[in-house]
């Protein structure tokens, strides 16, 4: 076995240490990583650092490694922090006792759960479909899947039984783990209702583990169906001791995460064991110069990647405390963040733009009487945040004290890619300035050229790998490639825009195609539009973003219905909001919905999205030259009827 214990050699604590560690990752990219790498326990080192070829694409980092990430998210942890909490749960009401689980006692319950996951026929590499509340069996069932070799795709609650069919049968999964239902708020959700609904498109589900936590009744099937509490007693009462993590490849799949894309089928973006485990651990410890001993408190669900990456890869690799909450912002009030840093003197805090708008709504009379001397970095993740809520958040919530890191990235990176680092590197209002060492951005042009100097905008590519990064869209490669490494040759595409200004900082201005950012989560046009045209009665649907002011951009969609109104325009549109909630979940449902006689199309059949959006944006007469049209007149009709 090889290995090296980790400290935290590679932080960088100062601009000049920045600069110089950005310039050694530009000279020997492959050298750079071997050296973070090095800081982690492996079964057996790598033959070779990288091996890549974006014509194809491919990408392998660490090839002949292997390790298990578990391991370095536990294992290792156990001589020195065994005693010290890995995960404080605070849970969606606030009455109820918040849980905390020692690093040992994480590694105990991962363990008995890794052997319930085998003693019900989960063999490495099987995929293992999640759809729970933000609890702490969440955490353990992640954690024992990739101990146990699995590979896990978590699906987030919110998601109706359609999609998860979706996501169950392109992951071809037998086994599912659920609970009987989860708090949110001032809701209860039915997860395992939605997930038995879900089933019925499913016949290839072995086994269905349910945990308890609403105690909602639920329909529990012979032969199919199990209670997570039996299953562990079962494991407890045979006493199998320790699972031995299984060794993995470093190029083996740890999970699939679906995200929207821009055709109406998300895809599932597929990381690995080594290269994710090395990244996000990387930039956890720079992007919000992490302390031992510090409690760090991520807002995001897991089902989200950044839950994954920030919730539990990054600060368990690292030995830290993670905070989960299992609710919302604004429930019971609009103070809960604050009450829950108080209570736990929480240091960093990570959440996204559209929480703290929402909050901003409510004025500073949620702060009155709240300690939060213990924070000493603010992060926000998910889509750029705007100059007012910039300083809103740094005034109120970090009492002007604190750094804000505006970290850059995606489902597809795996870690954050631009961001500035907590109190070392600058911070600009709205920027998330500068790329991490490792990382090389470039702007080009519509053509692929690249725009060179600073005061410059164009479309974001990154020109050279980096360990995280995606390695495929699980069973369509030729997906993976026409995403992200067709548009421009021997680049990468992150289908974002963005400005540079004078000093070289980044400014992301948002999607250059047609995937919109509804509060921090990447939804597909084409997926909303075939949730309308689903309803009876549609013809055919366009969907385009606006500015919102809490969700950084809604969803207005323009429906040519043939079907017969009556009286009540509005009752039409609740049932369209209905079929979309059914067939996605509420997230997708849109914000505003336009009845048209006809849509502007060219001769050719293409609806002109780029007049819809000026439309929505409150144009009124700037539409670019719409001769090419086969009805121009369609146009003045629409922009006259806007919402």
């Amino acid at each position: 076995m090889y290995l090296a214990f980790m400290s935290y050699p590679y932080q960088i604590t100062s601009y000049s240490r920045y600069r110089e560690e950005y310039a050694r990752s530009e000279q020997d990219p492959e050298a750079f990583w071997e050296d973070i790498a090095s800081h982690f326990i492996w079964r057996r080192k790598w033959d070779r650092v990288l091996d890549w070829n974006f014509h194809e694409p491919h990408v392998k980092w660490f090839l002949g490694g292997r390790l298990n990430i578990t391991e370095n998210c536990l294992d290792r942890h156990l001589r020195e922090k065994g005693d010290t909490p890995a995960i404080i749960w605070e849970p969606n009401n606030p009455e109820e006792f918040s849980r905390e689980l020692t690093y040992r006692e994480l590694f105990d319950q991962v363990n008995r759960f890794c052997h319930v996951l085998v003693r019900n026929g989960v063999k490495k590499g099987d995929r293992v479909c999640i759809y729970m509340g933000m609890t702490p069996e969440l955490a353990i069932a992640v954690l024992a899947c990739a101990r146990a070799g699995a590979i896990h795709s978590v699906i987030f609650g919110g998601f109706s039984a359609q999609s998860i069919a979706d996501r169950i049968q392109d992951a071809g999964a037998e086994y599912v783990i659920t609970s009987d239902g989860a708090y949110r708020g001032g809701k209860d959700i039915p997860l395992k209702q939605v997930m038995d609904d879900a089933l019925g498109g499913c016949p290839g589900v072995k086994r269905v583990i349910v945990a308890m936590r609403t105690r909602t009744p639920v329909s529990m099937m012979k032969g199919r169906d199990v209670w997570w509490e039996d299953e562990v007693a079962a494991v407890d009462a045979i006493a199998p001791g320790n699972f031995e993590a299984v060794e993995m490849d470093s190029e083996d799949p740890l999970f699939i995460l679906y995200t929207s894309g821009s055709t109406g089928k998300p895809k599932g973006v597929v990381h690995t064991h080594g290269g994710y485990m090395v990244y996000t651990h990387y930039t956890f410890i720079n992007v919000f110069q992490y302390q031992p001993g510090e409690i760090h408190y991520c807002t995001a669900d897991i089902g989200w990647i950044t839950g994954h990456s920030y919730v539990l890869y990054g600060p368990l690799s690292a030995g830290a405390t993670t905070l989960m909450f299992e609710g919302i912002p604004t429930w019971p009030d609009a103070g809960r963040f604050w009450q829950i840093i108080e209570r736990h003197r929480v240091h960093i805090l990570y959440t996204a733009p559209t929480a703290i708008r929402s909050l901003m709504s409510f004025g500073t009379g949620p702060f009155e009487g709240r300690d939060l001397s213990s924070l000493r970095v603010l992060g926000t993740v998910g889509e750029p945040i705007n100059e007012e809520a910039w300083h809103w958040y740094h005034q109120h919530a970090g009492g002007g004290r604190c750094p804000v890191v505006d970290t850059w990235w995606q489902t597809e990176t795996g870690g954050v890619m631009i961001s500035n680092l907590a109190g070392v590197t600058p911070q600009k209002p709205a920027y998330a300035t500068l790329p991490l060492p490792g990382v090389h951005p470039l702007l080009v042009d519509e053509s692929g050229k690249e725009i060179t100097g600073n005061g410059v905008s164009g479309n974001l590519c990154i020109r050279h790998p980096w360990p995280s990064m995606i390695r495929t869209t699980y069973g369509d490669h030729e997906r993976c490639r026409q995403n992200y490494f067709s548009t421009y040759p021997l680049l990468y595409f992150t289908g974002d825009g963005a400005l540079r200004d004078g000093e070289g900082y980044y400014r992301i201005t948002g999607r250059v195609d047609d995937v919109l950012n509804v509060s921090g989560h990447r939804i597909g046009t084409a997926e909303v539009e075939n949730a309308i045209n689903m309803h009876t009665g549609v013809v055919e649907s366009a969907v385009v973003g606006y500015p919102h002011d809490i969700k950084g951009q809604g969803i207005y969609a323009f429906v040519l219905f043939s079907g017969h109104h009556g009286s009540d325009e509005e009752l039409t549109r609740r049932d369209i909001l209905q079929t979309v909630a059914r067939v996605i979940g509420p997230i997708a449902k849109p914000d505003k919905i336009q009845f048209v006689t006809g849509l502007p199309k060219t001769r050719s059949g293409k609806i002109m999205r780029r007049i819809l959006r000026k439309i929505a944006e409150g144009e009124r007469e700037q539409f670019g030259d719409t001769t090419t049209l086969l009805d121009p007149g369609v146009v003045g009709e629409i922009a006259s009827g806007k919402i």
